[in-house]
């Protein structure tokens, strides 16, 4: 549903919040590369719900993967789509691919 200004808001979430810390910088490096609009931050799981209302796109680490329904049922009313990020992009702190299946889920239908 992007922001007012078209922005797609991308958060990460995982254990602490440290990896996927990583993660967002290197997403944000390709998202400029690519001049794509988009805004991604990373977050303990803890704080997921604080973000809900400012989201687009949730992507939890691969080790939190079964616990996309959970996450899908908690933010449904935000309109907010959940996905975990695929193991191999992850473990290569592949920035790029990740952002790609981002903004290919937010335009999922």
């Amino acid at each position: 549903m992007a922001d007012e200004n078209g922005v797609i808001r991308i958060l990460l979430a995982c254990g602490i919040g440290a990896s996927t810390g990583f993660m967002a910088a290197n997403m944000r490096k390709a998202a400029k590369k690519k001049g794509l609009n988009v805004t991604v931050k990373a977050v303990s799981k803890s704080e997921v719900m604080e973000h809900a209302d400012k989201i687009d796109v949730l992507f939890l680490g691969p080790h939190f993967a079964g616990e996309v329904p959970e996450y899908q049922e908690k933010l449904a009313g935000y309109h907010v789509k959940v996905s975990s990020v695929n193991p191999d992009y992850y473990a290569a702190l592949d920035g790029e691919n990740i952002l790609d299946d981002a903004i290919a889920l937010y335009n999922a239908d």
